[in-house]
């Protein structure tokens, strides 16, 4: 422990947690990163609670001692934000992991912080329910709204925001608060549910979540069809948008990624501009889907649109998408892998991407790209010489180019990935004074600053 605080603080815990309060090796080694290039900073200590009173107590002691609290879900976020970067605790979540109540006919539930999102998905199929948000990473549904997360079903679905009612939320002073109903529209008073979602456990700790959960499809089928070019890819996905179709997935792989999802997966596809897309519905409409789509993929110079309802094929296809960080780091052993993502008007995209890959060129990065075109949310993977100085200092600066170019298209500096360590002069380029009005309820609701420091606000 670095201080008497520490050393109270500690002592305190441990005698409410007993083994549940870890200072291995093991433990602290692995709350001290995320999936991201960010260099790890260790926790002093990790806790283990399985309460909200628990929590509160853990967080009232942290408090009276100035400790910092640093949440932890699954660790699969890639901005930095659970680095411990000033040490202190970081409080585990995964124990809490229980489905709480669920609502059949009114279509939601409420959950623990800790559960996964397959695991929740996994029990809510047995009722002919999910909930669709999907990032690729099996997180935590708490890191999930702490991250204000979204990924490859936004186009039809929305993001994490729209697809929770309220939260319970243990506060920087240890009090429980509960945001939200079970109510699907409310205009009483300020709106603490979506001040918290996305704020990184910089305001509270996230520790239970209503959600909006929807019926599983009838039938559902996917696609893939591959194109000469980005731009290709980018038309058809407007025309299929503007034409009314409810496309409820349209992910774009650049021929790179392409070619690597294919080594990595077994597949066999044109290593060349790619969409995935997946239809809901009926088994009328989602073939009628996938034909006009076809059809209007066709019409910007698409291949061969190939679509099954078959869920083995189906399955193949995603988890290929949802493993293609790993299989882009696979074109490069030894490299390290840097996550990054813009998300600009879908009209502006290609033009973004288009500029993006010309710095790329000529800074000499290896970065392919993917993204989640139907809402103009793309990542860059570049991929670097961890040895190499001024191979960081050129992607640097080809991603600080990516940023500026989505802010001046009217986007903004991240679409799903957050700020933590690793966006902070960008949401300052993004939003100017309101960062300001941003560290002030910071400091309204956080006044020692305990609660994950370090992040989102410099």
């Amino acid at each position: 422990m670095r201080s008497n605080g520490y050393k109270a603080a500690h002592d305190r815990i441990a005698s409410l947690l007993g083994s549940r309060l870890s200072t291995s090796s093991y433990d602290i080694e692995s709350h001290s990163h995320d999936e991201s290039f960010h260099p790890p900073a260790a926790p002093d200590a990790v806790a283990f609670p399985e309460s909200n009173d628990e929590v509160s107590a853990i967080v009232k002691t942290c408090s009276e001692h100035g400790v910092p609290i640093i949440p932890f879900g699954a660790g699969t976020a890639v901005e930095g934000h659970v680095q411990a970067t000033s040490g202190g605790i970081s409080l585990d979540l995964s124990r809490m992991d229980a489905i709480l109540d669920l609502q059949e006919d009114d279509l939601d539930c409420r959950v623990q912080a800790g559960i996964r999102r397959l695991a929740l998905n996994d029990q809510l199929e047995r009722r002919g329910l999910w909930l669709p948000v999907d990032p690729g990473a099996d997180a935590s549904i708490g890191g999930m709204a702490a991250t204000g997360a979204s990924g490859t079903t936004t186009v039809r679905y929305g993001t994490v925001r729209e697809n929770i009612l309220g939260l319970t939320c243990v506060l920087a002073d240890g009090r429980i608060l509960q945001t939200g109903g079970r109510a699907r529209k409310s205009s009483a008073g300020y709106d603490l549910t979506k001040l918290l979602l996305g704020s990184e456990g910089t305001l509270g700790i996230i520790t239970e979540v209503q959600l909006k959960l929807h019926p599983l499809p009838e039938c559902i089928s996917a696609a893939v069809c591959s194109f000469e070019t980005i731009e290709q890819c980018v038309e058809s996905v407007i025309e299929i948008l503007q034409s009314g179709l409810p496309v409820a997935r349209c992910e774009l792989l650049d021929m790179a990624s392409m070619q690597a999802v294919n080594d990595y997966a077994s597949l066999h596809y044109a290593p060349a501009p790619t969409m995935f897309f997946e239809f809901h519905g009926t088994a009328a409409s989602v073939a009628e889907q996938a034909e006009r789509s076809g059809a209007i993929a066709a019409d910007h110079g698409g291949g061969d649109f190939q679509w099954t309802l078959e869920r083995e094929k189906r399955d193949k296809l995603w988890n290929a998408r949802h493993h293609a960080y790993y299989a882009i780091k696979a074109l490069r052993p030894g490299s390290y892998g840097w996550v990054s993502d813009v998300c600009v008007p879908l009209s502006k995209l290609a033009d973004c991407i288009a500029a993006t890959c010309t710095d790329l060129e000529e800074a000499g990065i290896v970065a392919p790209m993917l993204g989640h075109v139907g809402d103009g949310n793309f990542h860059a993977i570049y991929l670097i010489d961890p040895s190499d100085e001024d191979e960081f200092a050129r992607a640097s600066r080809v991603n600080e180019r990516m940023i500026e170019r989505a802010l001046a298209m009217g986007g903004t500096c991240t679409g799903e990935h957050g700020v933590g360590i690793g966006k902070q002069d960008a949401l300052r380029a993004q939003h100017g004074a309101g960062v300001d009005v941003m560290r002030a309820i910071k400091t309204a609701m956080d006044p020692a600053g305990i609660l994950n420091p370090g992040k989102v606000l410099a």
